[in-house]
């Protein structure tokens, strides 16, 4: 009889241990599903630094040392899609810029911008890149700051590289950055003068986890594995907006830019290009005629001379999600008006709106002296 009670209460503990390991899986599971799939971050920074002369035109411009305000709302990635595990879990979000340039001139300017993290050294090196738009508090002015020559006018591209050393919950959900930031400010000449400026600065801040929990990392054995192997691509560009020549107040001209490019795709995130530029930039047109009369010292100059310009380049192309950030570098081989230099440069981001058709925003440069901001649409097949 001994044996039937104990072998009951056995039983009947198998049973309890059974039910309550249940439970506590099903406890388990629940708090896993209800953590979330992505946290909000927010850092504030607080830099100090200079502004680099590219050009001796901005010489006047340089009287102190410009310094300001960063403000990141940054929402932090777990492996949930298969490109946040490719590049190590990225964050992205929105930044808000203040920046005063200790010029009184130049003023101030406030900025709003989207932004990529990413990270090295087991998360602790922190990569920005970022871009949106600008507003100057002093723009040129013919009458009343007719001496900044770099905003011509009070909306402009606004440009951020960062690289910082970050540690988060430090003291709680507190943490700290600090490292180096340039700056970029620019309209493109979609009015003149435009000379831009560009800062570089040390920054210092502190971070803070929004969020209680944090989900963990989600590896690639989690998902799928996908080929990116791929025949050579080819690409077909219009980009268009609108520019005006140095020469101040002479006028706002459409450009027409078409290219051609093919590609080859050399794994998840990066592809090579070569390819080539048409360039149909009607404030040029206009610079010729201009140039011809106003420079009687200067050799003689056909007012009917070809405004027109062709370029080949050489490109990358970094693949993120449906949003890619592409860089070309490129050589005038027909360019009749001696004008710039004859290397130009090309920065910009595409969003695939489908597997073969893009559309993007791009800047067109000289070195350091922006020639165009750049709206396209393209297809890649």
């Amino acid at each position: 009889m001994n044996r039937i009670y104990f072998g009951l209460f056995l039983l009947f503990s198998c049973l309890v241990s059974a039910q309550d390991l249940t439970v506590a899986a099903d406890s388990i599971q629940k708090s896993k599903l209800d953590l979330p799939k992505e946290t909000t971050n927010v850092e504030v920074s607080y830099f100090r630094g200079n502004i680099y002369k590219h050009t001796n035109d901005i010489t006047h411009l340089i009287t102190g040392h410009p310094e300001g305000m960063l403000i990141s709302i940054n929402r932090q990635t777990f492996g949930e899609k298969e490109w946040q595990q490719a590049y190590n879990y990225p964050d992205y979000g929105m930044s808000f810029q203040y920046q005063d340039f200790k010029n009184i001139h130049l003023g101030e300017a406030y900025a709003l911008a989207l932004h990529y993290n990413f990270y090295f050294l087991k998360r602790h090196l922190q990569f920005r890149i970022s871009q949106g738009i600008g507003f100057a508090t002093h723009p040129y002015d013919k009458q009343t700051n007719f001496k900044n020559n770099a905003f011509g006018s009070r909306l402009m591209s606004s440009n951020l590289f960062l690289l910082n050393f970050k540690k988060e919950n430090i003291v709680g959900r507190f943490g700290i950055q600090a490292g180096l930031m340039f700056t970029h400010f620019s309209n493109g000449r979609i009015k003149s003068p435009n000379s831009g400026i560009n800062t570089y600065a040390a920054n210092v801040g502190i971070n803070y986890n929004l969020d209680e929990k944090q989900p963990e990392y989600r590896t690639g054995d989690t998902l799928p594995r996908k080929s990116y192997r791929e025949p050579l691509r080819y690409s077909l560009y219009f980009r268009t907006g609108i520019s005006e020549s140095p020469i101040t107040n002479s006028g706002q001209y459409p450009f027409y830019h078409i290219g051609l490019a093919v590609d080859k795709r050399i794994g998840r995130k990066s592809a090579l290009q070569l390819g080539t530029d048409v360039f149909f930039s009607m404030y040029l047109k206009e610079f010729i005629r201009y140039s011809s009369v106003a420079y009687p010292d200067r050799p003689y100059l056909d007012p009917n001379t070809d405004y027109k310009r062709i370029g080949v380049f050489v490109g990358h192309e970094l693949f993120i999600n449906r949003l890619s950030v592409e860089t070309q570098l490129g050589y005038y081989v027909y360019k009749p008006f001696k004008y710039e230099i004859d290397m130009y440069q090309r920065v910009g981001m595409k969003y695939y709106v489908h597997k073969k058709f893009f559309g993007g925003v791009a800047l067109k440069a000289h070195g350091g002296r922006a020639e165009a901001i750049e709206i396209g649409i393209g297809a890649r097949i």
